[in-house]
C-alpha cells in the first residue's frame, strides 16, 4: 500500500542507498523462516511502551530515534533499515516530528507492503506554545505528552495490529483495555496532584509540554523561540517573567543544551531540573514529571 507524506531535501545518493539496502535485505530474508512475531517500527521511545503493552509477546519493536538522540537531527542506520524491511507496521507519530518530515516518505518507499499507522489520527493538534505571531501555524508535535492523546495513539496502534493480525484480535483488545485503564488512572492522578497548585506557570527550555499544559490548565513559558536560543534581550525578558511568577525551577531536556536555562536559574536564585519527554517508560515518566511540577510550583 502506498501512502503520501511530506518530503524534504535529502541527499539523493543517501536515499537511494537506504532504499536499495532495505530492498536487498528483504530479498535476502525471503528464504529464511518468518518470525512468529510481528515487526513494528516506531519513531519515538514512548511509542515502544504503547506497542509492547498492546501487542504483548506477539510483537517486536524497533525504535528509530534511540535514547539520547534528537528527533530534529537523527538519521536512520543500516541496521534500522534492515528491521524496517522486515516490518509489518510503522507507527508514526504523525504530528510533525521533524524526523518523520524528513524521512517518512523514504521509509515507506523502502517497504511498500508495510502498514503505516498514523498515531495522531483523532487527536486535537495545537500550535507550539510561545511562538511569535509571525511564526504561528507551526504545529506542536509533542502530542504524546498528554495522557488523553496517548490514549488515542494507543487506540490507533490497536486498530493497526488487529488489521495486520485479526486472528489475535481478542488478545490485542484485552491488552488495549488494560493499558487504557492505566492511562486513565494516570490522568486522574495528575489532575488530583495539581488540584491544590495555585501558581500554574512554569518555565521550560524546549516547549515540549504544550499539550500537557493545555490538558491540566497550566501555562508554560518556553525559553527556546522558533528553535533558536534567546537573544540577550530575550534572556532579560525571561528573567523578568520568572521573577514575576515567582518561578524557582527551570525545566530542561537532555536532548538540548541547558546553558540558557542555567543562566536564568542563576539570575533568579533557582535551579535547573531535567525532564525527558522522550523517555521510554511513559507512565512512570509522567508520574515523575507530576512530582517535579508539584514541588516546583508550590
Amino acid at each position: 500500500m502506498k501512502k503520501e507524506y511530506l518530503s524534504a531535501g535529502l541527499s539523493l545518493a543517501t536515499s537511494v542507498l537506504l532504499i536499495l539496502l532495505a530492498a536487498l535485505t528483504a530479498s535476502c530474508t525471503t528464504a529464511t523462516p518468518a518470525t512468529s512475531k510481528i515487526g513494528v517500527v516506531v519513531t519515538l521511545l514512548p511509542q515502544a511502551e504503547f506497542i509492547e503493552n498492546v501487542g504483548g509477546n506477539k510483537v517486536t519493536v524497533t525504535v528509530m530515534v534511540p535514547p539520547g538522540a534528537s528527533p530534529h537531527t537523527y538519521e536512520p542506520t543500516p541496521s534500522q533499515m534492515i528491521a524496517l524491511a522486515k516490518a509489518k507496521i510503522y507507527a508514526k507519530v504523525g504530528s510533525g516530528v521533524e524526523f518523520e518530515l524528513v524521512w517518512m516518505d523514504k521509509l515507506a518507499a523502502a517497504n511498500q507492503d508495510m502498514l503505516v499507522v498514523d498515531c495522531s489520527e483523532g487527536t486535537s493538534l495545537q500550535e507550539i506554545t510561545g511562538e511569535h505571531k509571525h511564526t504561528h501555524n507551526i504545529i506542536d508535535p509533542h502530542i504524546w505528552m498528554s495522557p488523553r492523546n496517548a490514549r488515542i495513539m494507543v487506540q490507533n496502534i490497536y486498530i493497526g495490529l488487529v488489521r495486520i493480525d485479526p486472528e489475535n484480535s481478542a488478545d490485542y483488545e484485552s491488552n488495549f483495555n488494560a493499558y487504557v485503564k492505566r492511562l486513565d488512572e494516570l490522568d486522574r492522578n495528575i489532575k488530583a496532584g495539581l488540584t491544590g497548585v495555585t501558581n500554574r506557570q512554569f518555565m521550560v527550555y524546549h516547549p515540549s509540554l504544550g499539550y500537557f499544559a493545555r490538558e491540566y490548565n497550566l501555562t508554560i513559558l518556553p525559553i527556546e523561540e522558533a528553535g533558536k536560543e534567546p537573544t540577550p534581550a530575550g534572556l532579560t525578558r525571561l528573567i523578568k517573567q520568572a521573577e514575576a511568577y515567582n518561578i524557582k525551577v527551570i525545566f530542561a531536556s537532555p536532548q538540548f543544551n541547558p546553558q540558557s536555562a542555567e543562566v536564568i536559574a542563576s539570575a533568579i536564585g533557582g535551579k535547573v531540573i531535567f525532564i525527558d519527554p522522550l523517555a521510554r517508560s511513559y507512565i512512570a515518566n509522567l508520574r515523575s514529571l507530576l512530582s517535579e511540577l508539584v514541588q516546583a510550583m508550590e
